[in-house]
Parts: C-alpha cells; structure tokens; sequence
C-alpha cells in the first residue's frame, strides 16, 4: 500500500534537535534513538498511521496461537529435560551445573508466555475480545499475575506514558539533594547493588502489593483489592475474578508442592517464576530509563510526546526471539498498542 503525501514526507531523522529524536552515535549500543526535550513533533500520529501499511494492523488469530504453541513447547520440553537432573547416574557437580542452567532458559521461555498475555491485555492477540481476555487470564494466573488489575494499570501507562503526574509506572521522584552543578549525587556502590538486587527480584510484587514506583495516590494502591485508587468502582468485578484465578493457581501449586516437596515447586517453577519478572522489571525500565529520556509536567505532556519518549533496545536474537521483540519494536508499541507483535 502506497503511503499518502503526508506520510512521504514524515521522518524520524527529520529536524532531529528541534523535535527531539536523534540517532545515538555510538555503535556500540542497544539503544536506537536518544530522545532529548525539544519542541513538539512536526507530525501527528495520523501520519504515523498513514505511513505504515495496513496489512500490519491486521490480526491473525492462528498466528497468535501457533506463537503460543511454540513457547509452551519449549516450556514443556525444558520442564521435562529437567526431570532428567536429579537422576541418580548424574554426579553432584552436573546437577549443580544443570539446575540454572534450567533456570535461566525456562525464565526465558515463560517470558515470552508473559508477553503473549500482554498483548492479550492490549486486545493485539485475537479480534475477540472475549478470546483475548480468556488466554489472557489464563497465561497471567499461571504466572501469578492479576491479569485485569495489570491490564487496566497498564492502560493508563499507556494512556498518560512519561506524565509526571499521570503515569503509572516508572515515575521519578521530585525530590533529590543536587550537587553544585545541579545534578543528582551518585549512590554509593553497595546501596546500587542492594537497589538493582531488590529491584530484579522484589520489584514485580512490590509494584503489586504496595505500588513500589508507581505514581502517588491518596491511600494504599494495590493490584488485589477492588477499592483500591487505582480502579473505578465499575471494574471491581473484574478485580475479583484475577483473585480468584490466583487463588486457584495457588491451591494447584499448594497441591503439588504437597503431593511432591516444596523443593520441586522451587526448582520447577519458583526459580523460573523470580526470573520471569527479573525479565519483566529489567525490560520495562530500560524502556522507559535513560537520561536523555524526558518526563513532561502537565503544562508540556502531550500524548505523542510521551509516547516518543521511550526506548528501543536489543538484547540480540535469540532473546529478541523469545521475547517476541517487546523490547526492540517498543515506540511502535506505545504508538499503536494493538498493533500485532509479529508486524511490529
């Protein structure tokens, strides 16, 4: 489809110190645009729109699904290789070997399942909503995530993306002691370490139960309760039917811890589990970090802005892969959230 006259005029090279994108010179980097503060974009979204083919907006349910498949498949071939470790002909030292090496790779694997609920929670997986909602809640409960209360949150990240004021996630604080040329004082080594621990493995749940990151609200803000700030009054039923769906995950994995040991719960699926959303919190940051990136009060926050405001980064192929390129396809996902990943 041949674009229109506006559109074969746009570019993201165009102007690039007035409206705020410019190319990052080293080669050596992930990350493919700088984003600095100038003025607005000298083009709308529409034009956007009109630049990209429609074909790539279509969605392909089969295709959805055999993603789907592909991932669970290699879920279920690394859960099964790793009831070959604790076989009595392996020595010690292999087993030691083998079990993060299961780790790591089903923590890859099971991310990309959670990337397949999220593009179920932007109603990019099927043209059903119905069919998007039902895999969604599926997916994100065995990963023991609230499915609707992240998908409406997540939403308004979208919706008000780099509002100091607005945004859900990521948002800076307005509070810091600068130095004399009025930038941040560095953080000591031991406390950056604690921080990037904490942060890989507590950050997901913490975002979860306290809103750790979030914007402020003016009482507790949590993904669980349907009174919390965070939702309207209308949704209170969707926040209980991600309960219950917990509830039910949870009793299975009661279940099975019973019915084994504690132990294989921990090494199956708990391990996996921390590196799923260690995956999860590092890939959101990195998008949404960096310190060309701006943040806009509301006297500058435009939608486009925000939007542009984020960060495209790759962490080579065979990750991108699995990953369903969420990480290096990320401005075009903020521009159009319902846009299938396979097109982005």
């Amino acid at each position: 489809m041949a674009p229109n006259s506006s559109a074969q005029s746009l570019s993201v090279h165009e102007e690039p110190a007035r409206w705020g994108v410019q190319e990052k010179p080293s080669s050596r980097s992930t990350c493919r645009a700088q984003v600095v503060a100038r003025d607005a974009p000298p083009f709308s979204v529409a034009d956007i729109r009109a630049a990209i083919p429609t074909r790539c907006f279509e969605i392909s349910i089969v295709r959805s699904f055999s993603h789907l498949f592909h991932d669970l498949l290699f879920v279920g071939v690394a859960a099964f290789a790793a009831t070959f470790i604790d076989s009595s002909s392996l020595p010690m030292w292999m087993r030691i070997v083998l079990w993060p090496i299961y780790w790591w790779f089903q923590g890859v694997f099971a991310t990309g399942v959670w990337v397949l609920a999220h593009e179920c929670g932007h109603r990019a997986f099927a043209r059903s909503k119905l069919v998007n909602d039902v895999v969604g809640l599926i997916l994100h409960s065995f990963l023991l995530v609230p499915y609707h209360a992240w998908r409406i949150s997540h939403a308004s990240h979208h919706a008000n993306t780099n509002s100091l004021e607005r945004d859900e996630v990521f948002v800076p604080s307005h509070s810091f002691t600068p130095r004399p040329d009025g930038q941040p004082r560095p953080l000591s080594a031991p406390f950056r370490l604690a921080n990037l621990v904490g942060q890989m493995v507590l950050g997901w749940p913490l975002y979860l139960l306290v809103n750790a990151t979030g914007r402020p609200y003016p009482r507790w803000a949590n993904h669980f309760s349907p009174s919390s700030p965070i939702f309207r009054p209308s949704q209170s039923s969707l926040i209980l039917l991600s309960d219950v769906a917990l509830v039910l995950v949870v009793s299975l994995l009661g279940w099975w811890a019973y019915t084994t040991s504690l132990t294989t719960v921990v090494c199956y699926y708990g391990i996996p589990y921390i590196l799923v959303h260690h995956w999860l919190v590092l890939i959101t940051q990195l998008q949404h970090t960096t310190r060309a990136l701006p943040h806009y009060n509301d006297t500058e926050w435009t939608w486009l802005r925000g939007a542009l405001a984020t960060v495209d980064r790759s962490y080579g192929s065979f990750y991108n892969h699995f990953f369903h390129h969420i990480s290096d396809t990320h401005v075009v996902h903020h521009l159009f959230s319902r846009l299938p990943h396979y097109h982005a």
